[in-house]
């Protein structure tokens, strides 16, 4: 754990000066939009996602709170995906010049966003293989598996049970499947065991039997910070 110096709060605190509220179904930014702006966002669970060619969306990362959204803004004049809100959200809009002077001033700050961007990385490179090589039932366990951690790192009070807030189609839409074969692969998971469902409500009853059907990979472990420069 990285414990922020006094200075490397106040950097992230500037970052926040602004608000904007996005209601639930809004989109925030849409693909090939000009990309002026990135955004951290302060509450509610947002989506980032691509509209193919034959009309489907897929569905790239689900954002909770904490995350910075738009970072391709830094390397493209255009966005290179669509921003949505999956509940009401507040988000906090900065340009590159402020996110310029977080890494003129604050190393380890820019060292930082750049390990959650990695890590990042590797989570969506694992959602790929998923994608590409897996059942369906290891990816519709896996997306839940994902959602639960994610949720959990914003409140550790939960441990095997959560609200899912999404839909079907949600789901389908992230993991390439249906929405009714999505139900088929919850309803394969109860009837083994390893979930239970009750009015939005997701508990997971044998955790170790869904990490396998998953084939789930744990990102956070094993992580080394070591070299990370001094914090000012």
């Amino acid at each position: 754990m990285v414990v922020l110096t006094a200075n490397e709060r106040h950097a992230l605190e500037r970052l926040e000066t602004r608000e904007r509220h996005v209601r639930r179904g809004a989109t925030l930014q849409r693909d090939k939009d000009r990309a002026a702006e990135m955004f951290i966002l302060r509450k509610g669970m947002m989506m980032s996602s691509v509209l193919l060619d034959d009309g489907s969306r897929q569905i790239l990362r689900f954002h909770f709170a904490g995350d910075m959204l738009a970072v391709s803004s830094l390397a493209y004049r255009a966005a290179s995906e669509t921003i949505s809100a999956l509940s009401d959200c507040v988000v906090c809009p900065f340009e590159r010049p402020a996110f310029a002077a977080v890494i003129t001033d604050h190393p380890r700050l820019a060292a930082l966003i750049m390990v959650c961007d990695q890590i990042e990385r590797a989570a969506l490179t694992d959602r790929l293989a998923v994608l590409g090589r897996t059942s369906a039932k290891a990816r519709v366990a896996a997306i839940l598996i994902d959602l639960r951690n994610r949720m959990r790192m914003l409140d550790r009070g939960i441990t095997m049970s959560f609200t899912l807030g999404l839909t079907q189609e949600e789901l389908g839409d992230a993991t390439g499947l249906t929405a009714v074969h999505v139900n088929r692969m919850l309803r394969q998971l109860e009837d083994e065991r390893m979930i239970a469902r009750d009015a939005g409500r997701v508990t997971f009853t044998d955790e170790r039997a869904l990490e396998r059907a998953a084939n789930f990979v744990d990102r956070y472990a094993g992580l080394d910070l070591g070299w990370l420069p001094a914090g000012r």
